[in-house]
């Protein structure tokens, strides 16, 4: 389940997943059209519009308007913890298997930052447990201390937001043996239909 380079290559828009197409269905029905208009849902993926309805004509003007509208419940962030130091020990000693891993070193951050979401996606669906993210060490290329080994600092720095908290259980640096500083360790987060 690696993941290939591509770097040269440039692809059109991703299909969006399940999950965020019912976010996007959420938030679609929340929205109030503007007078005159209608509330259009995007299809399962592709540009088409689902048929519409007519914008409900309004009544009555309310005696009071509240201050603030409703918010949605936000979802509940799951910390990020790290591994525990046997299962750390099992990893690199090769105990416990490395279900797939991927390359990001050499990539610019808006390629790493992309591939890594879409890479950890397809480990959950796959049912992974632990994976490898390799980042490099950040050694050469350019004289500036302060411009290497970006992806190093980054990618634990990604793991901690909100997009990649329903991902990922936690993190720790990689044994030497898998690639020391320049790459992680990461416990895949079980999907919720396993």
């Amino acid at each position: 389940m690696s993941t290939a380079g591509g770097r040269g290559s440039r692809r059109g828009p991703r299909e969006l997943s399940d999950e965020e197409r019912r976010l996007w269905r959420g938030v679609a029905r929340s929205v109030k059209p503007l007078r005159g208009r209608t509330v259009r849902e995007a299809e399962e993926g592709e540009g088409a519009p689902l048929p519409t309805q007519p914008a409900a004509k309004p009544t009555a003007k309310p005696a009071v308007k509240s201050a603030r509208p409703a918010k949605p419940a936000a979802l509940p962030l799951t910390p990020i913890v790290p591994l525990a130091r046997r299962e750390r020990q099992k990893i690199a000693r090769g105990g416990t298997p490395i279900d797939a891993r991927i390359d990001l070193h050499g990539m610019t951050q808006g390629e790493a930052h992309v591939a890594l979401a879409h890479f950890l996606r397809r480990a959950q669906r796959d049912g992974a447990r632990f994976v490898l993210v390799i980042t490099g060490k950040g050694a050469g290329r350019t004289d500036r201390a302060e411009d290497r080994g970006v992806l190093r600092r980054q990618v634990p720095l990604w793991l901690g937001l909100p997009e990649f908290r329903g991902l990922v259980v936690g993190f720790e640096p990689a044994h030497m043996a898998h690639g020391g500083e320049g790459a992680l360790y990461v416990q895949v987060r079980r999907g919720r239909h396993s």
